[in-house]
This record gives C-alpha cells, structure tokens and sequence, in this order.
C-alpha cells in the first residue's frame, strides 16, 4: 500500500530502527514526530490517543501536561524520511509528509468571511472551499472546525443563501461532514421551507449536491426525537422520490449507494408514512440494489425491507418482484446475524399474506436455510422468526422434504 511504512518485518532482515525514531508510546517508526511541553517527542496519533484517554502527564518524565499543544518537530521527520530512503532496498518506504492540523485561528478567520454577507461573493466562496478541504484532510480538522460553532454557521448559510446557490450549495457539502445535534436537527426540520428546499435539491443537476440533500435529510431524521417532527419532514413533498431516483439512477457511486440506502431507512422508520416509499417505486429499488452493498448497508436495506413489508402495500410490491423471495432466502445465514433476522421477518411478513411466496420461498431452499438458522449461533429473535415461519410454512412443504432428511429433525427443533 502506497506511503506504508514497514515496521514488523524489520527484525527479519537484520535492520534496527534508531532508538530515537522510535515512538516511546507504540515503539513503532514515527511517521508524524510531535513535541509535547517537556521536551518529549511522541508519534502524534500516539500522544493524541494517550490524551484522549484521559492522561494528563508525559508518558516518559510522567511530569504533568501544562498544556496540550503539539509542535512537529520537522527536523527529527526529514531524518527519518532520509533514513528511510536510505534503506529502500530493505522494502521501506519513505514516510510521506504529515499535513499539519488546521490553524484555528485560521479556522475561525474562515468562518468569519463565509458568513459575512456583506462581504463579496468570490471571498466567502473561496473561504467555504477551504473549511472544505480542511475538513475532508483528518478527522481531527473537523474536531477544529466543529469547536468554532462551525455547524450553526453552516446551517445558516445553506438555507439563507439560498438565493446564491453556489454558496448554499457548498456550506451543505462542508455541514454534511458533522454531526448535528438534536436542537440543530430540529432548527432544520420544524421550518418547512428548509425541508421543502433539501427536498427539492435532491434533483439537482450536481450529483454531489443531490448526495448532500440526501445525508443531511439523514442526519436531521436521525437527530430529531419527537415523531410528529419525523412525520412533518417525511411528509414533504417528493422527498421519497427524491432519494428513490438516488437509488436509481446513481447506483454506479458507492457513496450515493450508502446515502441513499441511510436515508430511505430512516425516512421507513417513520410508520405513518411508508406507503409513499412504496409508491415512490423502494421495494424494487432495494432488491435490484441488494447485491451491490456491503454488508452494513445490506443490513439497512434489509431492515427497511422489512419494514415496507409491515405494510400490506409494501407486501405486494414486494411479492411482485420476482427476485425477492429467491433473494430473501438466499440471504439467510450469508452476511450477518442482523441481516439474517431482517431477511426471516420480511419472508415471514409475506409468507403470511401469500401463499405464492410460500410456493416461492419452499422452491427456493426455504427449508433448509431455516432449520440451519434454528441450530445456529444466530440471535434468539431470528431464530423465533425461524421458527413461526417454520410452522406457517408446514403445509408447502413437499411430502419427502423432511423424510429425506438425515441432518434434521423437525420435530425437535419446531414443536407444533
């Protein structure tokens, strides 16, 4: 992997780290050398790791931590960068050069320009792009930006500088790298003309700008507690079909993928209003898109699944797709514990409306999956749903489907 540096090998081929590029926390090359007060140089990911765990003190002197400022210690990096270059021939590679943490007076100087209406546009463009960047480097820049009320700033300039679209725009694609919290995700969804407006950006001609609408529609209904503001967004206007045609049409971007999948799970969440993901065309969308998730996604779509099969809408969009109990079957037992119990309800939920799908599910290998499930290490709720549809599934049964059997015995493992 390109810009890794080789560490356990090197004893293999006789190779010694010098002691003092070693991190005296991991014991492992330093690829990022930090000066803490006392003098002490530690990896950075290491001292930040042993301050984020509550430790106050140096971890060599043990003398207590004035203050939490790290300062690179450039010198000791460009000598391990020339120390590896000089040892390429034993397979190490050269520590690239760590970007530095955001500034934040920087930071705050930013902010101050992107919000400033009176200030041109081109200025408060340009500053947005930065705090962009910023964010996408690390982790620990959002941490920066976040403790600046970053957020609230955001927020204000997406849906009050709606006017100027490629503002509103670009503050969503920076607000979208942070978690709300639950009044800033209320501030959001209690005001109609800002949900109508991430609903309507969900059609957007920028892709980037219709995954955006979609992960902060996400994020808020995530965020919100009350149902009654949960319902009031879901309610908007094509805000089911907007992330529908995500899932349609942008199938070929793994991150439209993932958003989508997010934010339909969230808005099923919502009972009261799950009839219009069915009605936007989710059903068929979830199955033809199974197979391309990975596995946490796999286990959203499979919990909305059953979900929308909750609903007698649902169960017969669901039946008419001819993938879908081959699908659900198949499923079982393949990508996890959670998956499995989502894929048994949803079978369940429409075995029970259909006796079609039980003709579907029994063809399918049904059986066999299921009384593997009830003899496996799966959660005790799958194996219920197991089970009841176990029993409900009695009378599909081909006459010799258990007789043949030499691994199961259906009497004790399903007491009718």
């Amino acid at each position: 992997m390109p810009g890794t540096t080789i560490v356990e090998p090197l004893d293999l081929v006789g190779l010694q780290i010098p002691y003092h590029f070693r991190c005296p926390i991991s014991l492992e090359l330093m690829r990022d050398p930090v000066t803490v007060c006392t003098g002490q140089t530690y990896d950075r990911s290491s001292i930040e790791s042993w301050v984020a765990t509550g430790n106050t003190t140096c971890p060599v002197t043990r003398a207590p931590l004035s203050d939490f400022t790290f300062i690179p210690n450039h010198t000791l990096r460009r000598l391990i960068q020339d120390w590896c270059v000089a040892n390429q021939a034993f397979g190490i590679q050269r520590i690239p050069t760590p970007k530095q943490p955001a500034d934040p007076v920087m930071v705050r100087a930013l902010l101050t320009q992107a919000s400033a209406v009176s200030s041109p546009f081109q200025p408060r463009l340009s500053a947005l792009r930065r705090l962009k960047g910023l964010a996408r480097d690390s982790d620990k820049n959002q941490s920066v930006i976040s403790s600046h009320d970053a957020r609230e700033v955001l927020i204000d300039i997406v849906f009050s500088d709606t006017g100027s679209s490629e503002l509103s725009v670009e503050a969503l694609a920076v607000l979208v790298m942070f978690q709300l919290n639950e009044s800033e995700c209320e501030s959001i969804g209690s005001d109609p003309n800002r949900v109508v407006y991430l609903s309507r950006m969900l059609f957007h001609s920028s892709i980037e700008v219709r995954i955006n609408s979609a992960s902060l529609i996400e994020n808020v209904l995530s965020g919100t507690r009350s149902p009654d503001l949960r319902a009031q967004i879901c309610n908007a206007d094509e805000i089911f079909e907007g992330v529908v045609d995500i899932l349609r049409n942008l199938n070929s971007y793994p991150r439209a993928l993932r958003i989508g999948v997010r934010a339909l799970f969230a808005l099923c969440l919502v009972k009261q209003t799950r009839h219009k993901a069915v009605q936007a065309g989710a059903p068929a969308m979830l199955i033809d898109r199974l197979a391309d998730l990975d596995k946490c996604e796999a286990e959203r779509a499979l919990a909305t699944i059953e979900l929308l099969c909750r609903i007698p809408s649902g169960c017969l969009a669901f039946a008419a797709h001819a993938l879908t109990v081959p699908l659900l079957v198949k499923t079982i037992l393949k990508i996890s514990d959670r998956a499995t119990e989502y894929a048994a309800g949803a079978l369940m939920a429409l075995c029970s409306e259909s006796e079609g799908s039980q003709r579907e599910a029994v063809s399918a290998g049904v059986l066999t999956q299921l009384l593997l499930l009830v003899q496996s290490d799966c959660t005790e709720r799958a194996k219920r749903k197991a089970q009841m549809l176990l029993k409900l599934l009695r009378d599909s049964w081909p006459e010799d489907s258990i007789g043949n059997s030499d691994d199961f015995a259906c009497r004790e493992i399903v007491p009718f």
